[in-house]
């Protein structure tokens, strides 16, 4: 088991960066599956600061068919950022609750106003790397980690993109299986690092992450998590806003993240993308349950 520590935890009901309805329920899922019970059941200090305001897409203008409720998008980030940057400072763990990926540019923008030589660690099907100029849907849920890489600087106004960003070789990818030709482009223009599905099954997803870790070097207390629930293969995720077929199993995504526990390295963590209308009983909304437990310190033994 880790160490103890205290835990914040924060709900983004949000789902105007998805192109699918129904993410924004995510963050009750999880608590339905007793998140924060079974988080004190470790060991750990946990508060639940309930959820930020969303808007709902009937509330609000859609915008940019290019990047779709974005100025909406950054209203609702840049209260997360606030809300991130305060639990950092009290030397406790941020765990944000999706809502679809978007929010990331919000959760990053306030850990990197703490922790300036932070290094992320993603797990997504997909690279979210698409900017208003290549993206095929103007869906901003695929678009954060370009605009947290510098990118795209003009979009999501008042989170400092445009004066500070993340270096390339402090973002590592992991489970990938679906980009966007101008997303292929990116990678290897900034010459990000990729471990796609396809090394998962070559190299097994211990020595994925490991690797991972050895390319991001982070500082002690320094790593953020980004897990997006379609890095799982939608047999075992099916409530999830963007399935991909041919993902990891609920084994490896457990490894993955009992891995990152044993690094004594993370800061912050994300968990985004649990559809529970598209659900069935729950599942998704569970199993992202049980796998903050063990990114937190569960194990069997």
């Amino acid at each position: 088991m880790s160490e103890k520590r205290r835990i914040e935890v924060v709900g983004v009901p949000l789902d105007l960066g998805a192109g699918l309805r129904g993410v924004d329920v995510g963050p009750s899922a999880m608590r339905h599956a007793g998140l924060v019970p079974r988080l004190r059941a470790l060991g750990h200090e946990v508060a639940d600061a309930g959820n930020l305001a969303a808007p709902v897409a009937e509330s609000v203008e859609e915008g940019s068919p290019r990047a779709r409720f974005a100025e909406t998008v950054a209203a609702v980030c840049r209260e997360l950022r606030v809300n991130v940057g305060a639990s950092l400072r009290r030397a406790a763990m941020p765990l944000i609750l999706g809502g679809d990926h978007s929010l990331a540019v919000g959760s990053l923008a306030g850990v990197l106003d703490q922790l300036p030589a932070a290094r992320v660690l993603w797990l997504d099907a997909h690279g979210d790397l698409n900017t208003p100029t290549t993206t095929p849907s103007g869906n901003v849920h695929g678009m954060p980690l370009a605009v947290a890489l510098g990118q795209a600087p003009d979009l999501f106004a008042g989170l400092d993109w445009e004066h500070r960003c993340i270096a390339p070789e402090h973002v590592a990818l992991v489970g990938v299986r679906s980009l966007d030709p101008g997303e292929q482009e990116r990678i290897r223009r900034l010459g990000i690092r990729v471990f796609t599905i396809a090394d998962v099954d070559k190299l097994g997803i211990y020595d994925v992450i490991q690797r991972a870790l050895d390319h991001l070097k982070p500082p002690a207390g320094s790593l953020h998590l980004s897990f997006d629930l379609d890095v799982v293969d939608p047999l075992f995720a099916p409530g999830v806003g963007t399935p991909v077929s041919g993902g990891i199993t609920i084994r490896e995504a457990h490894l993955a993240l009992e891995t990152v526990a044993q690094s004594g390295l993370l800061a912050s963590m994300e968990v985004v993308e649990v559809n529970a209308i598209r659900d069935h009983e729950n599942r998704t909304g569970q199993l992202a349950t049980d796998l903050i437990l063990s990114a937190v310190g569960q194990t069997i033994l």
